[in-house]
């Protein structure tokens, strides 16, 4: 399941799909929708803007150890973005996603975990995982929703790790 049509909890329609160098055009409008709070959740750190040459970094991947899923509106402007990168042994891959601020909580960020989950249980992987701040709490909660098992970075106090064993999602739970 590389693409699908979905709909938000307020029914506005989505269509998730297999993000493409052309996105890059998509960025500044998309990136324009995201708080500085929530790119500094993302990559974090402060970010203050992502030059051409970030954005051209995040749209161009090796499809052999990553995958990348936009989502776009009716109109094709990109609301979200959920990446997932591999191990070297293709057991894990470890997960990030950005949405546009304002549809947070409207269902957005959950059909593109739950796309992306689907996608890493598909390509054999074992777990998915991701490092959260302790301050995402929403973030945090989506994921324990999702069945992801969170502790605290032994590494860092301010950040959780959140690992999901694909193994014990049901084939129609990611459906």
């Amino acid at each position: 399941m590389l693409s699908e049509h979905v709909r938000l909890l307020n029914g506005d329609p989505v269509f998730i799909r297999p993000l493409t160098p052309d996105d890059a055009a998509l960025y500044p409008d998309f990136l324009s929708k995201v708080t500085s709070f929530d790119l500094r959740l993302r990559f974090f750190s402060v970010i203050r803007e992502l030059t051409p040459e970030m954005i051209d970094k995040l749209v161009h991947y090796d499809p052999n150890s990553a995958m990348a899923f936009v989502a776009l509106d009716a109109d094709g402007k990109l609301l979200g973005v959920v990446r997932l990168h591999d191990d070297d042994k293709h057991e894990t891959g470890e997960f990030a996603i950005l949405l546009r601020s304002h549809l947070k909580g409207r269902g957005l960020g959950w059909l593109m975990m739950k796309h992306m989950i689907a996608y890493a249980k598909e390509h054999g992987l074992k777990t998915v995982s991701g490092q959260v701040l302790a301050e995402n709490t929403t973030m945090l909660q989506m994921c324990g929703e999702l069945g992801f098992h969170s502790r605290h970075d032994p590494d860092d106090p301010g950040t959780y790790h959140v690992e999901l064993m694909l193994a014990d999602v049901p084939v129609e739970a990611v459906a």
